[in-house]
């Protein structure tokens, strides 16, 4: 739940990128942190194994000014894909404000997708909270490989609620910054209507 401090008029919220393993949570972040502005992001912190994987989390507290006389602030997580850090995941769940939903748009993970977004819907109910209580995006990353679903099927497979979701390359950056002010733009509605 987005903290409001009147006092010092400032809101800040949590936005956790969640997805299956290798989908492209961790470059997403790393993305962000390359693009925007030095002067209003702080420290890309991220938790990873050897081989680059991360084991716990990525964090990345970023400002996005003034909005409506408030001094925004998105705390933006990454959540372990993996089967093994379900714990992890719900933990850094926990008060959510917004979520993006990475898929991998390859065939072959498809599966993977459907399985992870499972996961998600079980966490998020352990907390009783669900997909359509929350400002959700999916981002279809991976759109350069030709493997890659067509966007009508994926829509099909992964998106039964009609959630907004954006096409995204995240090796290349591309989608990224769209999908993050796609998601802020929910959430900032949300944490107003509140």
């Amino acid at each position: 739940m987005a903290f409001v401090n009147y006092g010092s008029r400032e809101v800040n919220c949590k936005v956790v990128y969640c997805g299956p393993g290798l989908s492209g949570k961790t470059t997403n972040i790393q993305q962000i942190h390359a693009r925007v502005d030095p002067a209003t992001r702080g420290k890309l912190i991220s938790l990873t194994a050897g081989t680059g994987r991360t084991l716990f989390f990525d964090f990345l507290p970023l400002e996005l000014g003034n909005v409506r006389g408030f001094k925004t602030r998105f705390h933006l997580f990454t959540v372990p894909g993996q089967v093994l850090y379900r714990q992890s995941r719900k933990l850094i769940l926990r008060n959510a404000d917004g979520i993006v939903f990475v898929a991998d748009s390859q065939v072959e993970r498809l599966e993977a997708n459907l399985e992870s977004l499972e996961s998600l819907e079980a966490a998020l109910g352990e907390q009783d909270q669900s997909l359509l209580g929350l400002p959700v995006a999916l981002q279809y990353n991976k759109r350069d490989l030709p493997q890659a679903v067509p966007l009508p099927d994926l829509d099909a497979a992964l998106n039964p609620h009609r959630l907004p979701s954006f096409p995204a390359c995240a090796l290349k950056g591309e989608g990224v910054l769209e999908t993050l002010k796609g998601l802020a733009t929910l959430v900032l509605t949300n944490v107003r209507k509140k």
